[in-house]
């Protein structure tokens, strides 16, 4: 019975993770769209780097929420790409966020969007 009850608390500690994680992604890509909608497309060469990159991690955030909404139809090898990827690119979109005033919320839900990917793919090793 132990054992039972050892493998239903790895079940919801592995959905929880998996949800707070598509959460995180969820408002990542949030973030990321409305930053990238806030810079001037014809601005200097830093606020086209942002805009780029609140693009991009808005794409590769919504791309995971859907991996992981399919987990079923997914090997856990293609998660695993999918989580690094997002996690990866969510800690270079904070970085380029953390050099452009008023883009403090975004680089912030990128770092939090790059924790949990984080813990989720603890939960897969």
């Amino acid at each position: 019975m132990t054992s039972t009850t050892t493998s239903q608390q790895e079940l919801f500690r592995f959905l929880e993770d998996r949800f707070a994680c598509a959460q995180a992604c969820t408002e990542c890509a949030r973030a990321c769209a409305l930053r990238a909608s806030l810079v001037d497309p014809d601005g200097t060469e830093n606020q086209e780097l942002v805009r780029r990159k609140g693009i991009m991690c808005a794409e590769v955030c919504d791309a995971t929420c859907r991996v992981l909404s399919e987990q079923n139809q997914v090997d856990e090898s293609a998660i695993r790409v999918q989580l690094e990827w997002c996690r990866q690119v969510c800690l270079e979109s904070a970085h380029v966020f953390d050099a452009h005033p008023g883009a403090e919320e975004s680089a912030e839900a990128c770092r939090a969007c790059a924790r949990a990917c984080g813990e989720f793919l603890a939960t897969l090793r």
